[in-house]
């Protein structure tokens, strides 16, 4: 079983027609965890793209997340799921894939973070933190709740929303240190690239960090 407390980049990506090329380059730039999250094609179009990555995230050593659907993760062999507020339980992905994989929580208010912990959930998100076109109709919540989350959470809590290059150096400043990125890699011009830079920012800015002496 992978553990995620060391993991800090978290990529989400849908279907493409270069998706293991493309995964491939962004693991190489520094993405320790990928998800396959895909909102328009059905789970039948995603079956086969979903085996080869998980194949794929294997050889690289790396976590392989599906999003939404338990069944597809445990028929592809994926090491978890991650759900929504909306989707089926934690407890369901629990009875599916068992103790061992990686379950996900999406958490948007604080009214949804303690039932979150409450949860068998390995880790949540929060976020996202401004409006995203990925998280279309749902505003931002501000940094504030993503800091109450990961201040009140025994579990790693992965921040969502505008995460880059550009960007994140400010957020670890604030005292985040998981993030989940999409556009910033899928819309690059060249993925890996924009993968090292972002990798680049967020060792800087978390090696900046001043370490609290043992009590």
């Amino acid at each position: 079983m992978f553990s995620l407390a060391s993991r800090r980049l978290y990529l989400c990506v849908g279907l493409r027609e270069d998706l293991s090329a493309f995964v491939r380059d962004v693991v190489a730039g520094g993405v320790d965890v990928v998800q396959l999250r895909e909102k328009v094609a059905p789970l039948s179009a995603q079956r086969g793209p979903a085996h080869a990555l998980a194949r794929l995230c294997r050889d690289l050593g790396v976590p392989f997340i599906v999003n939404d659907s338990p069944e597809l993760a445990a028929e592809v062999g994926a090491d978890g799921v991650h759900v929504g507020q909306d989707d089926v339980t934690v407890a369901h992905c629990r009875e599916l894939l068992g103790p061992a994989a990686i379950v996900g929580l999406s958490t948007h208010a604080e009214a949804e973070l303690e039932p979150g912990l409450a949860t068998s959930a390995t880790y949540l998100s929060a976020g996202p933190v401004v409006a995203t076109p990925t998280k279309l109709g749902r505003p931002g919540t501000g940094v504030g709740y993503a800091l109450v989350a990961q201040r009140r959470s025994d579990r790693p809590v992965f921040v969502t929303g505008g995460v880059s290059a550009a960007t994140v150096g400010a957020l670890v400043e604030r005292g985040l240190g998981h993030f989940v990125v999409v556009r910033a890699l899928t819309e690059a011009a060249d993925p890996g690239a924009a993968a090292r830079a972002l990798r680049r920012a967020l060792d800087e800015a978390l090696s900046a960090v001043p370490v609290e002496p043992a009590q």
